[in-house]
């Protein structure tokens, strides 16, 4: 990887792959550049591939006592666009990388994206009286604060039981069942240092982009799970619904993370849309 030089001093590490047209590849919260490795050979073939491990994430201890924030994030991902100059980009974002680009839309406007690609998220996390497409569809301000202090407590398992304790069965299944993969899972999650985390779960928690959608002026590839850990198809519809020009997928019996368990259709999918006209 190589790495550029926020305006707070942080270092940002970034892996570059292929050439052609910008494509951007942000992860989710916990996660690095390495989730999108599947899908480096068919989308490096047709584009110059920027995925950045975001700040707090990848192992790269922080250099700096910013707290990592979802305003901080957006600052750096403008200032990733600006180091090598990219205009016209497109941009796919799978969970923290979604809120992490509709909080970027919403503070650096969409003048230099071409399209964007949303996967598996709801504007705001948390829910209320009003509101009932975040996680769960009940994971109002109390949960996350208990959320929160398990994360305090204990961050793996915190983690772990997020997920676990979800309403995706297979996930719940998988939880209770406690097998190798949960041990290596717990195990990478034991490695990372939690604060920065907590940091930026309490700042995405935080955040509401509700307002944001409507000004999303590039067209939209929106992609669900339909057995989504964390949200009801109506979360996919109410972003598809307010996103001027949006395309949605809903990829059946698949978690948070249908990219990856369809990950032919999702290449396929993406590049399909971005071939076509705008």
């Amino acid at each position: 990887m190589i790495r550029f030089r926020a305006d707070d001093g942080e270092h940002i590490h970034v892996k570059i792959e292929g050439e052609g047209p910008p494509l951007v590849l942000l992860h989710g919260w916990t996660a690095s550049h390495r989730d999108w490795s599947p899908f480096i050979e068919a989308f490096a073939a047709h584009h110059r591939v920027y995925r950045w491990d975001a700040r707090g994430h990848g192992g790269h201890a922080l250099h700096t006592d910013t707290p990592v924030s979802a305003a901080r994030m957006a600052r750096d991902l403008e200032q990733m666009l600006e180091h090598w100059n990219l205009r016209d980009a497109v941009v796919i974002a799978h969970s923290m990388g979604a809120l992490t680009l509709w909080q970027y839309i919403r503070d650096f406007g969409c003048s230099r994206l071409r399209k964007i690609v949303i996967i598996d998220q709801s504007p705001r996390l948390v829910t209320d009286e009003h509101w009932r497409w975040g996680i769960y569809t009940d994971f109002d301000a109390g949960r996350n604060a208990a959320f929160v202090r398990s994360l305090q407590e204990d961050f793996a398992e915190g983690v772990l039981r997020l997920v676990g304790q979800s309403l995706n069965d297979r996930a719940r299944r998988k939880y209770l069942e406690n097998g190798e993969g949960m041990a290596l899972a717990r195990q990478r999650l034991r490695e990372m240092t939690p604060q920065p985390l907590i940091d930026c779960w309490s700042s995405l928690a935080a955040a509401d982009y509700r307002d944001v959608l409507e000004k999303i002026d590039v067209p939209a590839l929106l992609v669900y799970g339909g057995a989504s850990n964390f949200y009801h198809a109506r979360t996919a519809h109410y972003v598809r619904d307010n996103i001027p020009n949006a395309l949605l997928h809903i990829y059946d019996d698949v978690d948070h993370a249908p990219h990856l368990w369809q990950r032919e259709r999702f290449a396929r999918d993406v590049l399909d849309f971005i071939d076509a006209a705008d």
